[in-house]
């Protein structure tokens, strides 16, 4: 079964239900993620309370969305004051950072030339997550939050080299930084083809999670 709902500004076809690819996406980070955690030992801090990672904007890919937004109507059943709450902070955010987002402001999109990019990259640095519960410094959305969120602590590898969370690893070598990265090479190329089915529906472009939250 199928239903229409007002996506990124405009209505859409999408599933009642995350699809199946999202569902083993998240499955394989998560267990990249343990076993990353098994091999750091006392070198990752990361703990509930600690919310440094959850301040400072960063782009969300439409799977990203779609899995924002199947958690929140699943709090609007469990918890709807939460939920109301977790609306109203990226209603905030929103009005904020609306001045110098670098992308269309109607559909919450990301534009992607140099020059917004560059924009970009020093856009909201000390803007907290809507998400993020600011009395109990936990997240509201914990079980449908992005990839970036999932990944992020332990050592993962990008263009810039192998990158861990300031915070963490202090007093352990590169060599033993490196023998706990995470394997996201599944992981990645699944992305990539979830990501391309959902633009084949016409679901493209980047976008944060206030927007996410709020469309």
């Amino acid at each position: 079964m199928r239903y229409l709902v007002p996506f990124m500004g405009y209505p859409m076809q999408m599933p009642c239900s995350l699809p199946h690819q999202d569902t083993r996406l998240v499955q394989i980070v998560d267990s990249a993620l343990a076993s990353a955690e098994r091999r750091s030992g006392e070198w990752l801090i990361c703990k509930p309370g600690c919310t440094p990672c959850c301040i400072g904007v960063f782009a969300i890919d439409q799977a990203d969305v779609l899995r924002l937004q199947t958690g929140m109507a699943a709090l609007d059943v469990a918890d709807p004051q939460r939920a109301a709450r977790v609306r109203t902070r990226a209603l905030e955010t929103i009005a904020r950072i609306s001045p110098e987002f670098p992308g269309d402001m109607q559909t919450g999109v990301l534009e992607h030339d140099d020059e917004a990019a560059a924009r970009f990259e020093e856009f909201a640095d000390f803007e907290p997550c809507p998400a993020l519960d600011p009395d109990r410094g936990t997240c509201d959305l914990y079980q449908w939050r992005p990839i970036t969120c999932r990944v992020f602590g332990p050592p993962v590898r990008s263009e810039g080299g192998l990158g861990v969370c300031e915070l963490c690893y202090h007093g352990a070598s590169p060599d033993e930084i490196a023998t706990c990265e995470m394997d996201l090479a599944e992981a990645d190329t699944l992305q990539a083809e979830l990501v391309a089915d959902l633009e084949k529906s016409g679901v493209r472009g980047k976008t944060i999670v206030a927007f996410a939250l709020t469309r």
